[in-house]
């Protein structure tokens, strides 16, 4: 079952080059959204991504509403902080979107109000910390989501 991970707005070239190599080694697709906090280029995503990189099934979008426009209609789940149900809740389904915002601010607000019938979060334990590194909050996701399917 191959699924999709979405970055909106990613910041931080190291995570975006880990959650590359992460989608390679899930068999997903990585969506990005621009604008982008790095350029692709950058060395950081590329050591991140290490030399598996060309590898990844790649497709990039000019903004949210490129994005929206061609998989609107699609199985979307999105990941915040502001969700009400757990991860662990998903149904997941086969080509399923899994949407994340961008590091310092997660997803727009439109979508957190859009769309809180797909709204889901990891929990947290500690009021210490609003949020968990987007690359390690993609993993839990989307190996939930391989594991489910397996089942």
């Amino acid at each position: 079952m191959a699924f999709n991970i979405v970055l909106i707005e990613p910041e931080i070239p190291t995570n975006t080059g880990n959650i590359g190599r992460l989608s390679l080694a899930s068999g997903a697709t990585l969506h990005l959204v621009k604008p982008f906090g790095f350029e692709l280029s950058d060395k950081r995503v590329k050591r991140a991504g290490l030399d598996y990189w060309q590898h990844l099934d790649l497709k990039i979008y000019e903004n949210i509403d490129e994005f929206l426009s061609m998989h609107g209609d699609k199985k979307l789940v999105f990941l915040s902080s502001h969700g009400t149900k757990e991860y662990w809740n998903i149904p997941y389904s086969e080509s399923m979107y899994f949407v994340f915002g961008k590091e310092s601010v997660g997803l727009p607000k439109n979508l957190i109000e859009t769309q809180q019938d797909n709204l889901y979060k990891i929990p947290l334990y500690s009021e210490h910390i609003r949020s968990l590194n987007l690359a390690n909050a993609v993993s839990i996701v989307i190996y939930d989501a391989i594991r489910a399917s397996a089942n």
